[in-house]
């Protein structure tokens, strides 16, 4: 018989909050995060926006660890212990080679890449500062989580581009599914406001000025921000059996590719992962009550998703509730699903379902029932998420009242 995996506790920061409850509040609200950057160093760029942290919060890192990590990791730590400090739950020497981590990662340590660049190229540096191999490998989130709460079961890295935290989720839902853990902290962490990747992004022309407007007529494309969501995945069996307060279950996994474009995205490929999600959790379509949209607020995208959530769920997609919390938290890469499993597992368990923010015209091509700038309250059994990449990587979960 196949293990159930449940969710015991989650953690999280962005430029919403520097933990989970402050990021659902703001989500549920419809507070955006999104305006002008202030801490990060953008030489010669100008009117770039996004979604930034303002201020990390408090942490007991030990300066050690902290001098080998790139931000990427250090969030991914600091959201992976706050929800460690919910489920209640720290190794020992019995169970250490039973808990394991998979944490999903955009771009890696671009943030460390770009110092040294500078530093070689334009100031004459020798050579690269110490640890920079170790710093921006994109596993090294992974490695750190491990071994700031002393985890020695599986851990390994999951790279994805935007899909990179549903597919790490995916990941350690096999590894409990499998046998091969009881506990697996999951999730995704990415620190892109960096100059060198915002001029990437710049050049592929897709960049709003102004803000995240998903599925609204007058979109004018993608914000980018920075974060980490983390969440703690036991087997039922384990959980229940030390008394944990369930949040919610991973009912299903849905994976697939486009093959069609590194760039363009498809129809087919999001359609097969929706329909391998609720297969896998053998849930039908109308068992929906929420879908947290990919929603990255490009033309093409928000079309495209739009066109692959009707084949899938036919009439009942006017029915239910769909977002995009982007629009607040903005594209946050290999974090930004991990956010958005936040948003699921609170939808579940407060029944509130986050709006989509910054909406001011309806797009024919886009008219689906997108919760338009005001959260509703609908009882939520069963939530999902999309999560699309460059690549024509796709990852699907479906989450469960239980």
């Amino acid at each position: 018989m196949e293990r159930r995996v449940v969710i015991t506790g989650i953690g999280g920061l962005c430029g919403l909050g520097t933990d989970a409850a402050s990021i659902w509040r703001a989500m549920h609200e419809g507070r955006s995060a999104i305006g002008p950057l202030v801490n990060s160093e953008l030489h010669e760029l100008e009117g770039i926006i996004g979604a930034e942290i303002k201020a990390l919060p408090q942490h007991d890192v030990a300066r050690k660890q902290l001098v080998s990590m790139d931000r990427f990791s250090l969030l991914a730590v600091i959201a992976a212990r706050e929800a460690m400090r919910q489920a209640g739950l720290s190794e020992d020497a019995g169970n250490a080679y039973r808990f394991g981590a998979t944490v999903g990662v955009g771009i890696c340590g671009w943030n460390s890449i770009e110092e040294n660049y500078r530093a070689i190229l334009l100031k004459g540096a020798p050579r690269a500062a110490l640890l920079t191999a170790p710093k921006v490998m994109p596993s090294a989130a992974a490695g750190h989580v491990s071994m700031s709460l002393g985890l020695r079961g599986p851990v390994f890295g999951v790279t994805s581009a935007c899909a990179s935290a549903n597919h790490a989720i995916a990941s350690a839902v096999d590894q409990i599914r499998l046998g091969r853990a009881d506990v697996m902290v999951s999730g995704g962490s990415d620190a892109p406001l960096i100059w060198g990747v915002l001029k990437s992004w710049e050049a592929l022309r897709v960049l709003a000025p102004d803000t995240c407007r998903p599925f609204s007529a007058d979109r004018k494309g993608v914000v980018l921000g920075e974060g980490a969501g983390m969440a703690v995945l036991e087997s039922y069996e384990h959980a229940t059996a030390r008394g944990a307060t369930v949040l919610a279950e991973i009912a299903g996994v849905g994976l697939s590719a486009d093959a069609f474009d590194i760039a363009a995205p498809a129809v087919e490929g999001p359609e097969a992962a929706m329909r391998a999600c609720l297969s896998d959790a053998g849930l039908n379509a109308e068992e929906v009550d929420y879908l947290n949209a990919h929603g990255t607020g490009t033309r093409a995208n928000d079309e495209t998703e739009t066109a692959a959530i009707k084949r899938v769920f036919g009439d009942h997609a006017y029915s239910m509730s769909v977002s995009s919390t982007k629009s607040v938290h903005a594209h946050c890469l290999g974090a930004a699903s991990a956010l958005e499993m936040i948003a699921c597992v609170m939808a579940i368990q407060e029944g509130i379902v986050p709006p989509t923010a910054n909406y001011r015209e309806p797009d024919p091509a886009c008219d689906l029932d997108i919760t338009p700038n005001v959260p509703r309250e609908r009882k939520v059994r069963v939530a999902m998420s999309n999560a699309f990449a460059m690549g024509g990587t796709n990852a699907v979960l479906a989450f469960s009242k239980i």
